[in-house]
């Protein structure tokens, strides 16, 4: 499995950004923005407790195996396979809506914040740029966590061909 790159989070969050903060000054000049929900900081932060949380119980776990510990459990490797999946998943989504909260939230703050009702919804979408940034690095934290340690060893050189 390949490592998901920060570099990769960072493009994503840019590109959402920036075409939501497009799409933001486009839907206003014809009519009404559309809200940015009150829960979506709070699914966002729920998903990075839940990523966290993942990831200090498999360090945990691993750590009592390491140490060999009477009664420690280890990890399974499917399981670990599934968090990282899911860690991975997580991050690319919460990257994708941190940019279109944060294109949205930026067209709120360059714009009208002489209304109340956008400047609550300027607050609600820097909170989920927050959030998505808590995501992403709970992610990072699950998959590094999850990593296989590296083997110091060279490689057994190649069998001789026989003649």
């Amino acid at each position: 499995m390949r490592e998901l790159r920060i570099r990769t989070l960072a493009g994503i969050f840019a590109l959402a950004l920036v075409l939501s903060w497009a799409g933001a000054r486009m839907w206003d000049a014809l009519g009404t923005l559309p809200a940015v929900p009150v829960a979506a900081p709070i699914v966002l932060a729920v998903i990075a407790t839940v990523l966290t949380a993942t990831a200090l119980s498999i360090r945990a776990r691993l750590r009592a195996q390491r140490e060999r510990r009477p009664g420690a459990k280890g990890v399974e490797p499917m399981m670990a396979a599934r968090a990282v999946v899911l860690g991975q998943a997580s991050a690319l989504v919460a990257a994708l809506a941190a940019g279109a909260y944060g294109g949205a939230g930026l067209y709120l703050l360059l714009g009208a914040m002489d209304v109340p009702a956008r400047r609550d919804q300027a607050v609600y979408a820097g909170l989920s740029v927050l959030a998505g940034a808590a995501v992403v690095a709970a992610a990072v934290f699950l998959q590094r966590v999850c990593r296989l340690p590296e083997n110091d060893e060279e490689p057994p050189p190649p069998a001789a061909a026989a003649a």
